[in-house]
């Protein structure tokens, strides 16, 4: 039987939007129509398909005494029903046309014994759409009918099972209400814990009351307090997961992170944390707002829970205190929801404040140290742990078991803080250099030249005096001072204004003198700085004045290019399939800049996509103009700082060059054509100067030689062009293409920065592989080569 009905055969009530009847379930319902008004006695149907007959009817026309007489039948004598029937008769209910829905007791007759035949799971599912709580607020009439009704379908017997009390308070609707009715059943449900779990769920209000806290206060026991961090630690690990469910004969699917009802317990008890005073609260609460803060995915604008980022957010902020700063910093790393990050943004002003502090200078204090010494590790008893995450035994990767546990658990515990903390705390210094913050040189010395995780980065990077020279850190007789290049040393004062160097504010003879430099003495910058790609107007943008196309008309992989916008500050990146005539095959990612300004960024689906895609998931995505607007006026790209145009321009660019589909090796087609071996941009221009410095370093410097896009390397059998925009290959004499797909191994050379395995990597394996064209035994290359 179909949950839902598609209209009322002339009775001027379309029902078209939940669904459609079956076949048999259309053949059925004209059945009795026919009987009905041929006044036949229907005394014989006792199936839901009368039943849903019957409701339908009624709803349509509650005059009609025949039909209200027919509800009583159905009462009595249909006992067997499915949830998603039961869920169609009340929305039939619900969405009833008629005044009298709020004053009649009939509308709801048959649904009510409908469900009260379900078990207490199903009578959950068909009545999941119901808001009870703004029913009791803002429609008391309806309430006063129904509402005794809904709160004895609904409200389960005590029972002395724990799983069982838990799935009555919180409804088994998502994966994580299942985790907790398993494993974390018998404390969550025991008769300790369990008038704390209710309370919880009472959580409704955007923050907790004084009323509210002291309850949970006279709850809150030693049981409850060993359960909260295990819970919280689930959440934090916690993903969404895909929901499949028969609906009308047809399956749907939904994507689901927690169902309301669990946020909303969750929500209470994180509040709970308010009142712990333990170790474990300030960073388990910063990993529930990161997970929580998060898109689907791990990325996007929006966020898994808004309610519970919120929540964690505000439990760190009532605390106060130095503690909550770098947590607060991993969320601003990692969340982009404009709200939760204006959250954050508040807590870190109101901390900053009481410190007597700016927000930044607040991070720089409050950085966390994870007891490494100024080398970046921490020896004890033989453990060695990194600042990459890793931890060895006297200098081997094998742990004996006769380490002492208590101390190896710590150390993995420091361990998986350290990894979550370093990539936030390099984001912080890359956004400084982005947007020319200003030191003074002791601050610069005490916050990040001497700590042992942020001087891992600072130590690396040139650092210049204010219109005034720049040099790399060295400690020389105990105190810090900057050389150049030439070796020259700089001893600023302790007040000397300083910020991180950026060669578009440097000629061309000093850029390639640091490159020159950090190729000679090996030094590995933790992003690009000395190589940075600078982005110039263009005589093209200078006649378009308000808009640049530089990177327009790309083909990119929708998904990937909208999680790396994202890391990079940029929000709004949402296309789909679901209304295209309402805009959803068009989007405007947007970024705050320094200034008042703000940046924009177009993209659109292609008229192939929805094919392409089979109306699912978008694949693929097209870029459009980019732009500059300053309190909601466009502003020319002449009048952009230079910096910061670079800068954006910037991030357009790496997302064209880490997402184009012209980056396929298996592609074909205009696009893959033009992008694949055409013109270079700033950053494929970069890597070649980059690879000009390399090369000669190189074991197979002989045989390779860059000339225009490409890097021409002479193997044995062939000689091959690597584009340098792309990586893809052709092979001499006649430009036959060559499809290598890039593995995770390959040479390990040498980087002037940290690339994460970029194009340059690639690039530089292909050209190990190819030089030595002989040695090749992969048969899906050799098959090309000959």
């Amino acid at each position: 039987m179909s949950a839902i009905v598609r209209h009322d055969n002339g009775t001027g009530w379309p029902m078209d939007a939940w669904g459609d009847l079956t076949e048999e379930d259309e053949r059925e319902f004209a059945r009795l129509d026919a009987a009905f008004e041929a006044g036949e006695p229907l005394t014989g149907e006792r199936d839901a398909t009368f039943g849903t007959w019957a409701h339908v009817r009624f709803c349509a026309a509650p005059g009609d005494e025949r039909r209200r007489a027919l509800l009583g039948q159905v009462t009595e004598r249909v006992t067997e029903w499915d949830k998603n029937t039961v869920s169609g008769l009340w929305r039939v209910s619900g969405r009833a046309p008629h005044p009298a829905s709020v004053d009649d007791p009939d509308f709801y007759r048959v649904p009510v014994a409908a469900a009260a035949s379900l078990p207490y799971s199903g009578r959950r599912f068909a009545l999941r759409w119901w808001d009870f709580r703004h029913m009791r607020w803002y429609d008391d009439r309806l309430w006063q009918l129904i509402g005794d009704q809904l709160t004895e379908l609904l409200s389960e017997p005590e029972t002395d099972d724990p799983a069982e009390a838990v799935r009555n308070l919180l409804w088994d609707e998502d994966a994580f209400v299942t985790r907790l009715a398993g494993e974390f059943a018998p404390r969550l449900g025991s008769p300790e814990v369990r008038p704390l779990l209710r309370h919880w769920c009472t959580a409704t209000a955007s923050k907790p009351s004084p009323r509210w806290t002291q309850q949970a206060k006279e709850l809150l026991n030693a049981s409850a307090m060993n359960v909260i961090p295990e819970v919280l630690r689930a959440l934090a690990v916690h993903r969404e997961a895909v929901v499949r469910h028969l609906y009308a004969d047809r399956v749907h699917a939904e994507t689901v992170f927690l169902r309301r009802r669990t946020a909303t317990a969750l929500r209470g008890l994180v509040w709970t944390c308010e009142l712990i005073d333990e170790p474990w609260v300030v960073p388990l609460l910063g990993d529930v707002a990161v997970t929580a803060g998060t898109g689907i995915g791990g990325s996007g604008a929006n966020a898994r829970s808004e309610l519970l980022a919120n929540a964690a957010i505000g439990v760190l902020a009532r605390r106060g205190g130095l503690d909550v700063v770098a947590q607060l910093a991993r969320v601003q790393a990692k969340v982009r929801k404009k709200t939760i990050l204006a959250a954050v943004d508040r807590t870190l002003n109101e901390v900053a404040e009481g410190a007597g502090l700016s927000p930044e200078q607040l991070l720089d204090r409050t950085a966390p140290t994870f007891g490494l010494d100024t080398d970046g590790t921490r020896t004890e008893q033989g453990l060695c742990l990194s600042l990459d995450g890793k931890i060895t035994y006297n200098g081997r990767k094998t742990i004996p078991k006769a380490v002492d546990r208590e101390l190896l658990a710590e150390f993995r515990a420091t361990a998986k803080e350290l990894r979550k903390a370093v990539p936030a705390e390099r984001f912080r210094i890359e956004r400084a250099l982005a947007t020319e913050r200003i030191w003074r040189w002791r601050d610069v010395c005490a916050h990040f030249l001497d700590h042992p995780v942020v001087g891992a980065f600072a130590r690396n990077l040139i650092w210049e005096i204010l219109q005034g020279p720049a040099g790399l850190p060295v400690r020389v007789d105990g105190a810090w001072e900057l050389t150049d290049p030439a070796g020259r040393r700089i001893q600023p004062f302790p007040d000397t204004p300083v910020l991180l160097w950026h060669p578009i504010a440097h000629s061309a003879q000093e850029v390639r003198g640091w490159r020159d430099h950090l190729i000679a003495n090996e030094l590995r910058q933790p992003f690009k700085q000395a190589f940075r790609e600078v982005y110039l107007l263009t005589p093209a943008e200078e006649e378009t004045r308000h808009h640049s196309r530089r990177f327009a008309r790309h083909l990119l992989r929708y998904g990937q290019a909208k999680a790396l916008l994202t890391e990079r500050g940029w929000s709004g990146m949402s296309l789909g399939h679901w209304g295209r005539l309402y805009g959803s095959g068009e989007a405007e990612a947007t970024k705050e800049l320094p200034g008042g300004l703000t940046a924009h960024w177009d993209f659109h689906l292609d008229e192939d996509s929805f094919d392409r895609d089979g109306g699912g998931t978008v694949s693929i995505c097209v870029s459009g103009d980019l732009r500059f607007t300053a309190e909601g006026r466009g502003v020319p790209l002449a009048e952009v700082p230079p910096l910061t145009l670079s800068e954006v321009l910037r991030d357009a660019d790496l997302a064209v060059g880490v997402t184009s589909t012209g980056l396929d090796p298996e592609g074909h087609g205009e696009y893959w054509e033009s992008y694949g071996f055409g013109e270079l941009s700033e950053s494929a221009e970069m890597r070649r100067d980059a690879l000009a410095r390399l090369l000669p370093r190189l074991a197979v410097a002989g045989r390779c030689t860059l000339s225009g896009r490409f890097l021409h390397v002479k193997g044995d059998l062939r000689t091959y062009k690597i584009h340098l925009g792309s990586g893809n290959i052709l092979m001499e004499p006649n430009d036959a293409y060559l499809c290598i797909v890039p593995g995770g191994g390959g040479d390990q050379v040498f980087l002037p920065f940290e690339e994460d395995g970029g194009m340059l990597s690639v690039i530089l394996s292909k050209a190990f592989l190819l030089a030595a064209d002989t040695a090749i035994t992969d048969p899906s290359i050799t098959r090309q080569l000959r």
